[in-house]
């Protein structure tokens, strides 16, 4: 749910922290990495071919 959606003022405070709080952690995550997460697309056909090596095509084919 986004900010946006939240349908009371608590909602929304909560919905504000869960961003920043994973903003931050993705920070943290890509200084210790030493370059940035994939994103979109990207990050999508990553987490798909670190499970088994292979692409979410590939699997969809078989």
């Amino acid at each position: 749910m986004g900010i946006e959606n939240a349908p009371t003022p608590q909602g929304k405070e909560g919905a504000r922290g869960l961003r920043k709080e994973a903003a931050a952690e993705e920070r943290k995550v890509e200084a210790e990495k030493g370059s940035a997460l994939a994103k979109g697309a990207d990050r999508f056909e990553e987490r798909s071919r670190s499970s088994d090596g292979k692409s979410a095509g590939t699997k969809q084919q078989n």
